[in-house]
């Protein structure tokens, strides 16, 4: 082969190859259609990512409201026996004092027991170390108690799951001079 027909050859390989290229290369036209296309696919998924977002936000809020209206529904049921307990014994006519008495026992126990049932526990702290936490002092008295005792409970304090729902008002040992 004469070094012509080399050259023309490869004349012909470079302009087969440069046509080849540019049918692979796709049309800048071709190349906007597929961005339009991922950028439509892709604020697509974004606005459902957003939707959503929004209904579990809006299903939550209602969830909670929800929970905080029932939440003391169960509680409120098992009061429902005490307070018609109450009623049957205000409904009585004799005026019996030790059929009233024993009447307000067993209120007293299924109160009690409702209590037990919620975690409801009694703060009785004669005899204890003073505890903010726990206590109210309402003031302080001489005793022979050691300084900072409880010496006296005036109110009965109560907790829900260990939480402080009301603490026991008391008098407290002063320490001595």
């Amino acid at each position: 082969m004469s070094q012509e027909e080399q050259v023309q050859q490869a004349d012909n390989a470079e302009g087969q190859a440069a046509s080849h290229e540019t049918e692979i290369m796709p049309s800048l036209e071709e190349l906007l259609k597929e961005a339009e296309r991922q950028a439509k696919e892709h604020y697509d998924a974004w606005m459902y990512a957003k939707a959503e977002a929004e209904n579990i936000r809006r299903r939550a809020h209602e969830d909670t409201d929800k929970a905080r209206k029932f939440a003391l529904e169960k509680f409120s049921g098992e009061l429902l026996a005490v307070k018609d307990s109450l009623e049957a014994a205000l409904a009585i006519d004799t005026t019996d004092v030790a059929s009233y008495k024993n009447g307000v026992e067993l209120t007293h126990k299924q109160l009690v027991s409702v209590f037990e049932k919620f975690n409801i526990a009694e703060v009785h702290p004669a005899g204890e170390k003073f505890d903010p936490h726990k206590h109210q002092a309402i003031s302080m008295v001489e005793a022979d108690a050691e300084p900072n005792t409880v010496v006296q409970v005036l109110q009965k304090g109560y907790t829900l799951h260990d939480r402080v729902l009301r603490p026991a008002l008391v008098m407290v040992a002063k320490p001595k001079n």
